[in-house]
């Protein structure tokens, strides 16, 4: 396992861009065979070319484990039946909120939800992610999801989260939970992360004290850090 710096589209915000599980990562569907192949290789895992809503800021817009896949429902026909190529159950979410990857923190042991979400959402998303999930905030935001990067090996959270937010975060994740921010600072950790328990891809901007956090935190051997160019 290492962790690889990449931009995506010229952007080190990669974690906007796609959304990793231990089974497939979707991906916006106008990057080309090289760059599928390489995060293929990366992740250890299928390439699912997709867009939602339109677009290609997958992150926000899906929440997904290695059960499940709950999709904004700006999410067309089309789009979902191409995330339906991951194998996983497919479904929109029924809220009138739509930042469905911001507003779920998953892996596939467990996961913590927003405040904002009512019981009815709740009891679809354990549904399609076949998982139990927790009400909570980190750092006393609502946007989980935005907050939180998360696989089934650990977790890196905002760095202003409290100590009982901490507690409940690993009790619903079965992970162990480190602070932490990505690109020179930034605080919302899921924005620049893509990964699983094979490999992660960080935005470029990301400085060496942020990457020797994360490789204690996910517990990745000396010499991680692998480089490679990737744009648009």
């Amino acid at each position: 396992m290492g962790i690889y710096l990449l931009n995506i589209h010229r952007n080190p915000n990669v974690g906007i861009y796609a959304r990793a599980t231990e089974k497939f990562v979707i991906m916006p569907n106008d990057l080309n065979e090289r760059k599928l192949s390489m995060f293929r290789e990366i992740l250890g895992v299928a390439a699912v070319p997709a867009r939602v809503g339109g677009t290609r800021l997958i992150g926000p817009l899906i929440a997904a484990n290695s059960h499940g896949v709950l999709v904004s429902r700006f999410a067309d026909d089309q789009e979902l039946s191409e995330l339906e190529r991951s194998g996983a159950v497919v479904e929109r979410l029924s809220s009138r909120l739509t930042a469905v990857g911001n507003l779920l923190a998953v892996n596939d042991y467990g996961g913590i939800a927003s405040p904002w979400l009512n019981d009815e959402e709740i009891k679809q998303a354990e549904r399609v992610l076949g998982v139990k999930l927790r009400k909570a905030t980190v750092g006393g935001y609502g946007q989980v999801g935005s907050m939180c990067f998360v696989t089934n090996s650990a977790a890196i959270v905002h760095p202003e989260a409290s100590e009982d937010e901490l507690k409940l975060i690993k009790d619903a994740l079965g992970v162990d939970v480190d602070l932490g921010t990505i690109n020179g600072g930034v605080p919302f950790v899921s924005s620049g992360i893509i990964g699983n328990t094979k490999g992660l891809v960080v935005g470029r901007l990301t400085t060496g004290p942020e990457l020797m956090i994360l490789s204690r935190a996910f517990k990745i051997a000396e010499s991680p850090i692998k480089h490679f160019k990737l744009t648009s």
